[in-house]
């Protein structure tokens, strides 16, 4: 049985049930038929099913957990947006949450398709046991602030349609985005930060030394400053509304940069391919 073969089916099958998903989702924000949100869920829940398969050929055939390259941390990073997207869709219920993820989870497998597949040895730098906690936190943490960014742009096309009258809408209220988004903000900030704190200690073991200002040790840096602001003056000044809700969308943006940017622009000793 050729496990690469069947994995390439299955990620091929994970990628088209998210196209279709975010394809309905968005018919379900358009036409608001509640027959076509259950559909689009069914589809991300599927098409995670098949993502989740194919994964597991993935550490079967090379025996490690897929967080060793560039192709295997962007389909993990998908599978964890997608993730995240079903447990905050089992927990409130909120079908036209999709339409502003799954959309994201579709371009990061996009991105994952045109990558290189090949299974190689592991670097020495990557033989390690701190390698499954750093990147496998760092899933989570991305995949939460993917979720979060989705919550944001809903809460600024639901303050649109509120101006321009549209009371008619499938979009959670404004004060439920702001409130879910700082929360899986929150969540994702504690995953990032673990993120930094087992990156710096595997660094120590891996280059004996904890901190190099490498452009991905910097752009994390950046991005978890970014995080740390937001989660300050929401706590403490009571930031809400719009400014949170750009500041979601800019913190997101720092993350996708960190991710894409840094791997294909800034030379790093962390660009695995």
């Amino acid at each position: 049985m050729n496990l690469v073969y069947f994995e390439e089916i299955l990620f091929t099958l994970a990628f088209i049930a998210y196209t279709l998903s975010a394809v309905l989702f968005f018919v379900f924000v358009a036409l608001k038929k509640e027959k076509i949100g259950r559909i689009a869920i069914g589809l991300a829940i599927g098409g995670f099913g098949v993502h989740t398969l194919a994964m597991i050929l993935r550490v079967i055939h090379s025996g490690r957990l897929p967080f060793t390259n560039q192709f295997e941390f962007a389909t993990s990073f998908a599978w964890g947006i997608v993730l995240c997207y079903i447990v905050l869709h089992y927990a409130y219920k909120f079908t036209g949450i999709g339409a502003f993820v799954m959309p994201i989870a579709f371009l990061v497998m996009g991105y994952a398709s045109m990558l290189p597949k090949t299974v190689k040895p592991l670097m020495p730098a990557l033989q390690s046991g701190w390698l499954y906690l750093h990147v496998g936190t760092a899933v989570i943490s991305y995949g939460s602030f993917a979720v979060a960014a989705g919550l944001a742009a809903m809460y600024l096309i639901g303050e649109r349609q509120k101006a321009s009258g549209d009371g008619d809408t499938v979009l959670l209220k404004s004060e439920v985005c702001d409130y879910l988004s700082y929360r899986v903000i929150a969540f994702g900030y504690l995953m990032l930060t673990l993120v930094i704190v087992t990156g710096a200690i595997w660094a120590k073991y891996a280059w004996s030394r904890y901190w190099g200002w490498d452009p991905k040790e910097t752009w994390s840096l950046i991005t978890w400053l970014i995080y740390s602001v937001y989660i300050h003056l929401r706590f403490n000044r009571g930031w809400k509304g719009k400014p949170a809700a750009w500041f979601a969308v800019i913190g997101f943006i720092s993350v996708i940069f960190t991710f894409v940017g840094v791997n294909n622009i800034l030379p790093s000793i962390h660009s695995y391919r």
